[in-house]
């Protein structure tokens, strides 16, 4: 299976890590996530800690900047040849402006893929919880 993953806050999230690992009871995976560009700060270390964590599980992962717009960042990217399903992960119904938009219903009708969606918690959201 190769899936597209669409993250950003949530790119290093243990929810995304979890649903990931999940999939490889299914078989192989190769993941590409594509990571909308924005003026976060800590951007490429939360980026480089998600390729660690999944290669140390075993899944083969590359990460790649996209668009500011996920929308258009997927469609520009999107080739039904290199992936077979899109994952968008995002923040907490509530929080997230990617689902206030309806970013997995609006991606699934432009590119015409199957989108599955995964809600998570940013490291500092987790940090917060934890302490």
């Amino acid at each position: 299976m190769k899936l597209l993953v669409v993250a950003n806050q949530t790119v290093d999230s243990d929810e995304l890590y979890d649903a990931l690992r999940e999939r490889t009871e299914q078989g192989a995976l190769s993941v590409t996530l594509l990571v909308p560009q924005d003026q976060q700060s800590g951007l490429g270390t939360r980026v480089k800690s998600a390729l660690d964590r999944l290669h140390a599980a075993g899944i083969e992962a590359e990460a790649m900047l996209g668009d500011v717009d996920p929308a258009c960042a997927v469609i520009e990217l999107w080739d039904p040849r290199r992936w077979d399903e899109i994952l968008v992960s995002t923040l907490p119904t509530g929080t997230s402006r990617w689902l206030q938009i309806d970013l997995p219903h609006r991606i699934g009708r432009a590119v015409d893929a199957p989108v599955r969606h995964v809600e998570a918690r940013t490291a500092t959201a987790r940090d917060r919880v934890t302490a």
